[in-house]
């Protein structure tokens, strides 16, 4: 009896240089919520994170160090007291919620660098990280981080 085609296979993989490419294309745009609470904790000042839901979710719990600016409030006014030589790192809730790209997409558009945190607040959740609550952006300076399983 032969052998049932690949469901895989039935697409090529693409060339180690194309996916080389590709990837790479990947990690410009997005960060993960580890490498995130990594750069937060060691104080790297490159990095803003921007909590991109509503000011009362924020307060409820957020990424600690990060600014509440909610995409639907992001303009050329809003976004004027920005440093324009930091990258920023937007989140929302999750997977199921477009919040971090339509602020990225509206940061960039304003001319800033800008990177998605994939996963949201619910992949910084899985990964074990401390929420900071209020209105104020609190801080990892101190956190103590859990061992990567990806490493």
């Amino acid at each position: 009896m032969p052998a049932a085609p690949s469901a895989v296979l039935a697409h090529p993989a693409p060339s180690p240089a194309e996916s080389a490419a590709f990837m790479l294309a990947k990690l410009q745009y997005h960060a993960d919520a580890w490498d995130v609470a990594e750069d937060l904790r060691a104080g790297l000042a490159d990095i803003v994170v921007i909590d991109t839901r509503a000011e009362a979710l924020y307060a409820a719990g957020h990424v600690p160090g990060a600014l509440s600016l909610p995409h639907r409030r992001m303009d050329a006014a809003s976004t004027a007291g920005l440093d324009r030589t930091k990258t920023y790192v937007t989140y929302c809730d999750g997977i199921g919620c477009n919040g971090s790209t339509k602020g990225a997409y509206k940061l960039a558009a304003l001319g800033f660098s800008v990177k998605e945190m994939l996963g949201g607040l619910d992949f910084w959740r899985r990964d074990g990280h401390p929420l900071a609550t209020g209105s104020a952006p609190g801080s990892m300076r101190d956190a103590q981080l859990l061992e990567c399983g990806c490493a």
